[in-house]
């Protein structure tokens, strides 16, 4: 059995820094597994604000 993490990411823009690296790394050294990345809050050109990233992980003790 997997447990699931979602996270929100930023793509960053004019006043702010993209992070979805920064909490890929942070998430893999904690044991989760990218698993998709999701697109949504579209601006008025059709590109995506922000991206939900998925996670998932082994449960403990789930043989």
């Amino acid at each position: 059995m997997y447990e699931y993490k979602f996270v929100e990411a930023d793509l960053g823009g004019f006043f702010s820094v993209a992070n979805h690296r920064q909490l890929i790394e942070e998430h893999a050294k904690n044991g989760w597994r990218l698993v998709q990345v999701l697109a949504f809050d579209y601006n008025v050109q059709g590109r995506p604000r922000r991206y939900e990233i998925i996670f998932e992980r082994k449960v403990k003790g789930d043989d």
